[in-house]
């Protein structure tokens, strides 16, 4: 007894495929690619500067945080300085501080928290990254950077 199998195949209309150049590769540019590379490489020399803005004004924070006191607004400014360092680190070849100041953000992430987070271990994040800077220890592979940001790490994992 022979089974015939009588199933036809029905290939969905792929409707995103479509939206985003109808699957042809060849809808990006590869020489825009390459001019907006040349671009972010030319802008390189200013990273250092402007990561040392972006350090500096997570220092202002936390000084606000030392002479104001906890408070909603403090803590806020204090969190948002480190989410721009957990978004700029890598992008300035630090993906350290993107680690160090993403352990900070989770420690401080939740606003009903925050008046009793622990201030020196807010202090030891800041420190950490400055240290990073100063230091030139630019990732996890370096054998303090990773001792450093996994002890960071640790540390807020048991203060959740």
């Amino acid at each position: 007894m022979s089974q015939q199998n009588s199933g036809q195949m029905i290939q969905p209309n792929n409707a995103l495929r479509l939206k985003v150049g109808g699957g042809r590769l060849g809808a990006i540019d590869p020489a825009a690619i390459a001019k907006a590379e040349a671009a972010l490489k030319s802008l390189a020399s200013n990273f250092t500067q402007w990561l040392n803005d972006e350090i500096t004004k997570l220092e202002a924070a936390r000084q606000n945080v030392r002479a104001l006191g906890v408070s909603a607004e403090t803590m806020e400014n204090l969190y948002l300085r480190a989410h721009d360092l957990k978004g700029l680190g890598t992008t300035y070849g630090y993906q350290l501080i993107t680690r160090i100041a993403g352990s900070l953000c989770r420690l401080i992430d939740d606003k009903e928290k925050r008046a009793a987070v622990s201030l020196d271990l807010v202090d030891a994040h800041i420190d950490a990254i400055k240290a990073a800077v100063r230091d030139d220890i630019k990732s996890d592979e370096h054998p303090v950077g990773r001792v450093l940001v996994e002890e960071l790490e640790r540390r807020v994992k048991a203060a959740a």
